[in-house]
């Protein structure tokens, strides 16, 4: 916690001053942790490595309904996305990414690439390894990074209250065991079930349609009515029906 609270601080610092780490400010590489370094503005029409790293942090921000393609390419719906981050963290939505949109990302992200609020081991209570599901163990993992990220954008527009996760990547012994359906998402590593808390479940379950989740399944579904559960399957399905959703 207290590392975290540490590079907050430092992040605001090179905001507020200007300072910059090793190019000038127009690059916008000034950082506050070991993650991921932008080395230039992004704007539609770029595509690269750089650009598929900001879609997985904007992966939260693609509007109702919809989920932000991390392909690399720079398009439409990429500075759409961009737009409405910024404007969440109060910044200047012109759909560019730059020293600000930069600064602010690195202010939310630990040294690991996960977005402060989150962590692998929340995401996966099962195991260390990541193995044992119906993906390989980089694949899971990196598709649990990109729910924790779409999990950040929900937490950020329900007040920054907590979120608790009550489990997240299953292999398919800890699945068997927990009685959960031998094609459940949990096995992939890009579903997330969530407990109530400062929010109801209908709360999450709700605004949770605006974050990137073609899976929400909550309270009236059966077996749901403890915790809503989401995830990134490949077609949307959200019946949460004592929600409205």
């Amino acid at each position: 916690m207290l590392r975290r609270i540490a590079r907050l601080i430092a992040a605001f610092v090179m905001i507020t001053s200007g300072v910059v780490v090793g190019t000038v400010a127009t690059a916008g590489t000034a950082h506050a942790d070991g993650c991921y370094t932008w080395t230039r503005t992004l704007s539609q029409g770029a595509s690269g490595a750089d650009v598929t790293q900001l879609q997985i942090r904007l992966g939260g921000y693609p509007g109702y309904g919809s989920v932000l393609a991390v392909d690399g390419s720079f398009g439409p719906a990429t500075a759409a996305a961009l737009k409405r981050f910024q404007s969440a963290y109060g910044l200047a939505a012109d759909g560019v990414a730059g020293p600000n949109t930069y600064n602010k990302l690195y202010a939310l992200q630990d040294d690991d690439c996960t977005p402060i609020h989150f962590s692998y081991s929340e995401l996966n209570r099962c195991n260390s390894t990541w193995d044992g599901g119906a993906v390989s163990a980089a694949t899971a993992k990196s598709n649990a990074l990109r729910t924790m990220w779409k999990l950040e954008a929900l937490r950020h527009a329900l007040g920054d209250q907590p979120i608790t996760v009550t489990s997240g990547f299953r292999s398919y012994s800890c699945n068997s065991a927990v009685g959960g359906s031998s094609s459940s998402r949990h096995l992939y590593g890009d579903a997330a079930d969530l407990g109530a808390g400062p929010h109801s479940l209908c709360t999450l379950a709700k605004q949770a349609r605006s974050h990137g989740f073609r899976g929400i399944l909550g309270p009236g579904y059966p077996d749901h009515n403890d915790h809503t559960h989401l995830d990134h399957r490949s077609s949307q399905y959200w019946s949460a029906p004592t929600c409205g959703v």
